[in-house]
């Protein structure tokens, strides 16, 4: 004689789930007698921020389907029976993102019974693009750290270390692991350490990991190392002073040339016009005629002077005085920067040449 009311039948209220993957949110329920309205299923999503009003998602209503009131669901989300009022209110949400996190609930009103239920979704991201890396020197007796470091990931990770050698998983006995950072040292390192090294990163929803290879070698001869270093850098001096050396002899060797070539130039008297050489000539001759004694005025009145010398004569003279300075050596006058003097000489016959 107990009259049912409306009520939700489903109890999970909690959902975690991977980036990428798909999710029901359960809303199932049943009705009374009384329930004569017309049937309603809203599912709004609550923010986290008290301010702001809740958003509904999707609607049924009146034996029809609205699911355009949140674009960020937009074909990611539908009712999971295809006949909601027959008491299945569950809702899918397909290829799930991490910011689909959040606190979602289920309405279910039928007048005059209403009933509602609140559903957490946590989506987390898996541990990719997972990194292994060696920091410090691999040689005997050297503390080497194993770092491992996931690029992607939803908080807390964790990160376990092992070795495969010999088909053993076993860490070295002096190793120390930090699991949440992923750094795993091996202290005072042996040849024995050598081999493959896995890090497997690890969160609520998923695993990735990634491999290194460890190769503990003798110490390298630092001592020969330096020497060779020291060696280049002073081959290198050499060669760049020499290089300087050869620069600057040859700078002065241009600088040496420029400067006779000047000086020679300086030296060299310019030529003499006709005109100037005839004044020359008929000066020279009247200086030798004033000089000449009596007994040789009978003789050298003979030759006529009264005009000057026409190109023909100086070339007949110029001829002479080759074959007079052929038998008396005269004082090079040229050199002295003295202007060269014709002397009249008298032959055989009496006659001046």
């Amino acid at each position: 004689g107990l009259t049912r009311s409306l009520s939700i039948t489903s109890a999970e209220s909690a959902f975690e789930k991977a980036q990428g993957e798909r999710v029901t949110l359960p809303c199932t329920f049943v009705l009374s007698e009384e329930d004569v309205g017309t049937l309603d299923i809203e599912w709004v999503l609550i923010p986290a921020d008290i301010q702001k009003k809740e958003e509904t998602i999707i609607l049924y209503s009146g034996d029809r389907i609205y699911n355009h009131y949140y674009p960020a669901l937009t074909g990611r989300l539908q009712f999971t029976s295809s006949d909601p009022k027959s008491g299945d209110g569950s809702v899918d949400i397909l290829n799930l993102k991490s910011t689909d996190t959040g606190t979602y609930q289920c309405k279910v009103k039928k007048a005059p019974g209403v009933e509602s239920q609140k559903i957490q979704l946590n989506v987390l991201v898996k541990p990719a693009s997972t990194k292994c890396s060696i920091e410090g020197s691999q040689e005997i007796g050297k503390d080497i750290i194993l770092k491992c470091a996931s690029q992607e990931g939803t908080p807390l990770l964790y990160y376990d270390w092992r070795r495969v050698v010999t088909g053993t998983q076993g860490l070295p006995a002096t190793s120390v692991l930090n699991k949440n950072t992923g750094e795993l040292l091996l202290k005072n390192a042996s040849k024995d350490y050598s081999g493959t090294y896995n890090c497997v990163a690890s969160n609520r929803v998923g695993t990735d990991e990634c491999s290194v290879e460890l190769n503990v070698t003798p110490p390298i001869n630092t001592a020969g190392v330096i020497a060779g270093a020291i060696l280049g850098t002073l081959l290198g001096l050499a060669l760049l002073a020499f290089l300087v050396f050869c620069c600057c002899k040859k700078h002065r060797e241009k600088k040496y040339e420029k400067e006779v070539h000047h000086e020679i130039r300086e030296d060299v008297l310019p030529p003499k016009s006709r005109s100037s050489t005839a004044r020359s000539y008929i000066g020279s001759n009247r200086s030798s005629l004033g000089s000449m004694s009596p007994s040789n005025m009978e003789g050298y009145s003979k030759t006529p002077y009264s005009q000057v010398p026409s190109e023909d004569f100086e070339r007949a003279s110029g001829q002479n005085q080759t074959i007079a300075s052929s038998k008396v050596a005269a004082p090079n006058l040229s050199r002295m920067g003295a202007v060269p003097v014709m002397i009249p000489a008298q032959s055989k016959d009496g006659s001046i040449v």
